[in-house]
């Protein structure tokens, strides 16, 4: 005698969906791991980072530069309104952007960037 299958079959042409189910005990495993990722990461709290807002970037000659005095204008590589760029210890984490918060400049991050997409 076969195994039965461990889908169920559903008539062709049907526009039934079947939603995966997670196993009885996947939500409390997912927890304890969130739970454990956190307290192994107390250790690094406390850990100072410098993290840097850059609205944006530009190339020039060393002769271009020593005629920079008071009052000139560097134009930048972002238009106004593009997201700018956020670094933790030179590393790019996010873009967002530039918000006053009382007399200071501060960042809204807007999209955080994964590891492999920096």
């Amino acid at each position: 005698m076969s195994e039965p299958d461990t889908q169920p079959r559903i008539p062709k042409g049907s526009n039934v969906s079947l939603p995966e189910l997670e196993q009885a005990g996947a939500a409390s495993d997912t927890d304890e791991e969130a739970q454990r990722s956190a307290t192994d990461l107390e250790a690094v709290f406390d850990v100072p980072v410098h993290v840097s807002a850059v609205l944006g970037k530009t190339h020039m000659d060393v002769s271009q530069l020593l005629k920079l005095g008071r009052g000139a204008v560097v134009e930048l590589d972002r238009k106004v309104g593009e997201a700018i760029d956020i670094y933790v210890n030179n590393r790019l984490v996010a873009r967002g952007e530039v918000v006053l918060v009382d007399d200071r400049l501060g960042v809204t991050m807007t999209e955080i960037i994964k590891g492999n997409q920096a």
